[in-house]
């Protein structure tokens, strides 16, 4: 029964490991945490977060309740990553800043960028994430009107990222 057990695990990891998709490499994402309400929920999301072996170090701003997570080279984490982390911890997201390259990012299909008036340099990038769940529900509704002809962001589809550059 045990060797059963552990040929399944090995078939369900092998499909996983085929499946994964992988996403621009990001350096470090800023993530504005919302539902805190004393330093022990900040402890539970720190927590969370540290646990990805990805993860080289988090600092925490318990006055903004925001969490700085600097990430190991070579990775290839997605933006859903630190959502989920944060949500596992019993929290949502307000708000989530990630920094990238951006030779990355235009070769992503899955970052859809909007209000892109001018050229990405070819540096590193911090765009900001604003699907539904990476934004404030407030703050969604006026996205939602305000990227309204952009088809692509009503649809809700958790693999595409809609980003606005910030810097």
């Amino acid at each position: 029964m045990k060797t059963l057990n552990i040929k399944f695990l090995m078939v369900v990891l092998l499909a996983l490991i085929s499946s994964t998709k992988f996403y621009s490499q990001i350096s470090k994402a800023e993530i504005r945490a919302t539902g805190l309400t004393c330093s022990m929920c900040s402890n539970a999301i720190n927590k969370q977060l540290k646990k990805m072996t990805e993860v080289d170090s988090v600092a925490t701003d318990l006055n903004t309740n925001t969490f700085v997570v600097y990430l190991k080279k070579e990775n290839a984490l997605s933006p859903m990553v630190f959502k989920e982390s944060v949500e596992k911890a019993g929290f949502f997201v307000g708000s989530l800043e990630v920094t990238m390259a951006s030779s990355q990012l235009k070769s992503n299909p899955n970052y859809i960028l909007v209000e892109s008036k001018e050229e990405v340099p070819n540096k590193e990038v911090v765009v900001r994430i604003l699907d539904k769940g990476y934004v404030t529900e407030k703050e969604h509704k006026k996205l939602v009107k305000a990227y309204s002809k952009t088809a692509t962001f009503a649809l809700n589809n958790e693999e595409d990222f809609h980003i606005k550059l910030v810097n």
